[in-house]
């Protein structure tokens, strides 16, 4: 209740998108490799701007 209306920080909005990124490289990964690979660029450029905000 009391973190209902609590915005997000940027750290945690990238964390989420990671997640997301990462777990669809992997469902990916067995339909599509090259699909697959795009995505995971993404998670790793996304997990770079992560380590930039620490």
């Amino acid at each position: 209740m009391f973190g209902l209306f609590k915005k997000k920080s940027e750290k945690e909005k990238l964390q989420d998108e990671y997640k997301k990124l990462i777990q669809k490289a992997h469902e990916l990964s067995t339909v599509n490799r090259a699909e697959s690979d795009k995505v995971a660029a993404q998670a790793d450029e996304v997990l770079k701007k992560l380590d930039k905000l620490e």
